[in-house]
């Protein structure tokens, strides 16, 4: 019987004995040369060094069969370039740091949040899109995430919106430009994903207010009801003159599935158009982490690990990965508790180092307000081999001890820890 079988670490459980890597140990934080894999933030780590690892079946405190099955579907990488074949990608780097892209975050997400508040409202009253104006309000937005995306996932998260369409729509736009970009999209192609993230819902706007707001589970007519949402969107793009391929796409098939499993027409895999792809993971991940009327948000990191889980299941996991690649484990906004006890958000990330991100010290091992935030950076203090070594320990949900993430200031005239 194979004792040692090879598994990719983005098919790793909690459970499995690791045995070997393939690097050296050395080169790795993991001090003992073998063990067993006991939560989420290990394999968080492995991922972080290693493309597979090679597990002992008999160590596991999962059946082999198990094992050796999650071996065999450990699949081959999919290439981005062959997934949109059809694309120039391109190689994106960080062209300016957190503190300077922040003011022009700020007014890109300014001008696209009253732009899209009055296509909404013109919408709701029988009108139509204005397509020219909405190009010229994504634009500032997809400068802004092209030069640094840490900045407007920052802003984005302190300027929640108190209607859950326009947030919904504004965060949509958000992720699906900060995925595009990880991907290495032209900027004609961001724009696209921009509209298709803001426009994905807008029909929306002609369904049953009463179902909207329904706080308990939909009737299987009413759910039926809702989810012709599809048919009034792409109506309303039609009316509106909007011939983009790709605008079209995401509103069509945001809700179809990896394993076929969604709607409107039940396609998957390779059948759902790459764009729509990108659509059916941030259309996701901005309702887990938005409060609803029948959902109060999750915190940014259990959404994440929420796709992760569905991987090849209902999106593609090549996609998946390029989004925690985006936005990182601990997105911009997240609360998190420190190994010190203290609590902070997570400000802005090291894209290569996406588990030492930077914190904004909140409150005190004590759980007290500080009178004045610190900024902390464990990427900095790992390098210097600062002791006791920092790490965030978990996430908290939205709210938690009170915060209220609106009411923090912004970064000027933080001291540092």
């Amino acid at each position: 019987m194979l004792e040692t079988v090879k598994i990719a670490t983005v098919d790793l459980e909690v459970g499995m004995f690791v045995s070997a890597l393939d690097r050296p140990w050395l080169e790795t934080p993991f001090m003992i040369q073998g063990f067993r894999i006991e939560n989420r933030a290990q394999i968080d780590r492995l991922q972080e060094y290693c493309d597979h690892v090679f597990i002992d079946t008999r160590q596991s405190r999962q059946p082999v069969e198990k094992v050796q099955r999650r071996a065999k579907v450990s699949h081959k990488r999919v290439p981005l370039a062959q997934i949109f074949r059809d694309r120039e990608l391109k190689s994106y780097g960080d062209q300016t740091n957190f503190q300077e892209e922040q003011p022009r975050a700020e007014a890109a997400l300014d001008l696209l949040v009253s732009d899209l508040c009055e296509i909404f409202e013109d919408v709701g009253r029988g009108g139509k899109i204005n397509v020219i104006n909405m190009r010229k309000s994504v634009e500032p937005l997809i400068g802004s995430i092209s030069r640094n995306p840490d900045a407007c996932l920052w802003v984005a998260r302190l300027k929640q919106h108190d209607h859950y369409s326009y947030e919904h729509a504004l965060s949509s736009a958000i992720w699906a430009v900060a995925l595009g970009r990880e991907v290495g999209m032209s900027r004609q192609d961001l724009r696209s994903l921009a509209m298709g993230g803001m426009l994905m819902d807008v029909g929306k706007l002609r369904v049953d207010p009463e179902l909207l707001q329904a706080k308990r589970s939909l009737t299987a007519k009413e759910s039926a009801h809702m989810q012709e949402h599809v048919t009034y969107g792409l109506q309303i793009i039609e009316e509106s003159g909007i011939i983009n391929p790709d605008v079209i796409n995401m509103v069509t098939h945001h809700h179809e599935r990896h394993n076929g499993s969604g709607y409107p027409l039940g396609l998957k895999g390779d059948m759902i158009p790459p764009v729509a792809r990108i659509a059916a993971i941030v259309d996701t991940y901005g309702a887990l982490t938005s409060n609803r009327e029948y959902a109060a948000a999750i915190s940014p990191s259990n959404a994440i690990r929420i796709l992760y889980e569905a991987r090849d299941v209902d999106f593609q996991a090549e996609l998946v990965e390029a989004f925690i690649r985006a936005i990182g484990v601990y997105p911009a906004g997240t609360l998190v508790e420190l190994s010190t006890g203290e609590i902070g958000v997570v400000v802005a990330e090291y894209r290569t180092r996406r588990l030492r991100p930077k914190v904004m010290i909140l409150m005190d091992p004590n759980k007290r307000m500080l009178a004045t935030p610190m900024l902390k950076d464990l990427q900095e203090q790992e390098d210097a081999k600062a002791e006791p070594v920092v790490n965030i320990m978990r996430s908290l949900e939205p709210g938690a001890y009170g915060i209220d993430l609106q009411s923090v200031d912004a970064l000027s005239g933080l001291t540092t820890a």
